[in-house]
């Protein structure tokens, strides 16, 4: 398509917009109506650590969407000329999970309890015993409940109880929503109703009444709409909270808000029963759409669903390249030292390309990446630790390939439940996020890592922006009858199919061999958590 074109398409209002907050950047992808990127914004933001709560401020992510969506509107003016006055649809989408309450009046009651919180232990234990189905730490239900059992003051005063994106979309339209993935990060879903479990719901609501709250839990929840549901209008408050330059009109249709899980799924066209994904980045998570209901409740194991509602086995690892990407980032600060400067990309590339060099038991290297806490092997808290003997074969090679391991050995743990002990059958994992920008590298260690064919398309990069940009696409372009499946794959994905890497036997087996050694150094990371306080 050419320059002209595009430029025609946005002056006609034909655009889609998307928009993510992930974990350490808000990114725009503005794409055509066939789905294609055309121009982009992004805006680096950080979590803090208040009082031992990871949280962000909410008017940090508003003044970033402001910067990123400004950023957006000067990359199209650069390529094409024009400004942006109207958008055929727009989606938000965000990390999932999370806590941010607020009252009768709109006031946020707390600051966000994001998902990188490991402080619900008690309530996450409580629940999935009462419901019979594993409630993950970060769900929001585990931490409103958590606030309960702590005897919070805010508790009785909750109105309405979000995630990020549902935030931002009722700021934007008034609507109190969210789509059905990212409602399963909430409460859980029954797949047959579409909604949340109401049998669950109930056995909640009975078990707090004691406590006298003037609200049932219901009341309090977005409703959840499928993908392919009309979400609300941009206001002309919303339009001008978007837009600070004012060019941006209201009356534009967004589409339900979904969490990073739903819109990875989308955007590595993992939709349909035995397709899954994996999204490494801050955090890593692999999701297989089920064919059947698992055999037994598993707490490595959380259960969502697709953005139509479909079971989801999701297996989610609060650490991934955080500690990577920090040292990363020291040889960055050496090079420069030595007069030499790379830009990240450079960097990235040599280091992770150079891990392949590395020997089959990378040397006896061993390193753990907890940023924060890991559900999976029982860590409420995290310090990142690398650790070896003093004959260990102390290289570059082995040692960015062990933190490529390290990256991935939490998720691997997990996946081993739900491959092994399930049997899950997965025909293939797609891959996104940073990990695999790298060609040859994250790829062929994550292959190593699940034991199955792993593939990478050419927009792995460009993630949940572009993934709910998508959903926003099929919000105004589904025909009677068309599935998000079909859609997909008739229109998106057609004739795209990405590069797939088979497992090589001989890093199945490295991987192996480092996992065992990782689980049995494990003590090593719990006396840095006991010995090391924040």
């Amino acid at each position: 398509m050419s320059t002209n074109d595009i430029r025609g398409i946005i002056e006609a209002g034909k655009a889609r917009l998307g928009v993510e907050f992930g974990s350490t950047r808000i990114k725009t992808v503005l794409t055509d109506p066939a789905g294609n990127p055309i121009a982009q914004g992004a805006h680096d933001w950080e979590n803090q650590l208040l009082n031992g709560i990871w949280t962000y401020d909410l008017k940090d992510a508003w003044s970033g969407l402001q910067d990123c969506y400004g950023k957006l509107l000067a990359d199209v003016k650069a390529q094409y000329g024009v400004g942006v006055k109207k958008l055929e649809a727009i989606g938000f989408s965000a990390m999932m999970h999370g806590y941010i309450p607020f009252d009768g009046e709109g006031n946020q009651l707390v600051p966000f309890r994001t998902w990188r919180n490991t402080i619900t232990g008690p309530a996450a234990e409580e629940l999935t015993a009462l419901f019979n189905f594993n409630i993950p730490q970060r769900w929001s239900i585990a931490h409103l409940y958590q606030a309960i059992l702590n005897g919070e003051e805010h508790v009785k005063d909750i109105r309405f109880l979000t995630t990020l994106e549902g935030y931002i979309h009722w700021m934007l339209t008034g609507e109190k929503v969210l789509g059905i993935g990212e409602g399963a990060g909430m409460f859980p879903i029954n797949s047959n109703t579409l909604d949340y479990d109401q049998g669950m719901i109930d056995k909640f609501d009975a078990l707090i009444a004691p406590k006298g709250f003037p609200w049932k839990l219901r009341d309090i929840l977005p409703k959840v709409l499928m993908a392919g549901d009309d979400a609300g209008r941009l206001t002309a408050e919303g339009a001008k909270l978007l837009d600070v330059s004012g060019q941006l009109e209201s009356g534009i249709p967004l589409c339900p808000p979904e969490g990073d899980a739903g819109t990875g799924m989308v955007a590595t066209n993992s939709v349909a029963k035995r397709t899954g994904n994996v999204s490494a980045g801050t955090s890593v998570f692999a999701m297989i759409v089920l064919e059947e209901a698992m055999k037994k409740v598993h707490p490595e194991i959380d259960m969502v669903t697709t953005p139509t509602g479909k079971p989801v086995a999701m297996v989610h690892c609060n650490n991934c390249t955080s500690d990577l990407n920090a040292w990363v980032k020291l040889f960055g600060e050496f090079a420069e030292a030595m007069g030499m400067k790379a830009d990240a990309n450079t960097l990235f590339g040599t280091l992770y390309r150079k891990a392949m060099e590395a020997d089959s038991d990378v040397g006896g290297l061993l390193a753990y990446n907890y940023f924060s806490g890991e559900s999976i092997t029982g860590f409420e808290e995290g310090r990142p630790l690398f650790a070896r003997t003093p004959d260990s074969r102390f290289t570059l090679a082995n040692f960015m390939r062990t933190h490529l391991y390290a990256a991935l050995a939490t998720l691997k743990l997990g996946m081993d439940i739900l491959l092994d002990e399930e049997g899950v059958k997965v025909d293939q994992i797609l891959g996104h996020g940073g990990l695999f920008k790298t060609k040859g590298v994250g790829q062929n260690i994550m292959a190593a890592a699940m034991n199955t064919p792993v593939a990478v398309m050419e927009t792995a990069g460009e993630g949940g922006a572009w993934g709910i940009a998508l959903l926003a696409g099929y919000m105004v372009d589904k025909q009677e009858g068309e599935t998000l499946e079909d859609y997909l794959a008739n229109r998106i994905f057609a004739g795209k199919l990405g590069e797939t890497v088979q497992p090589d036997p001989k890093d199945v087996a490295s991987f192996n061999d480092y996992i065992r050694r990782y689980s049995a150094g494990l003590p090593i990371e719990r006396a840095a958590v006991e010995s090391i306080k924040l």
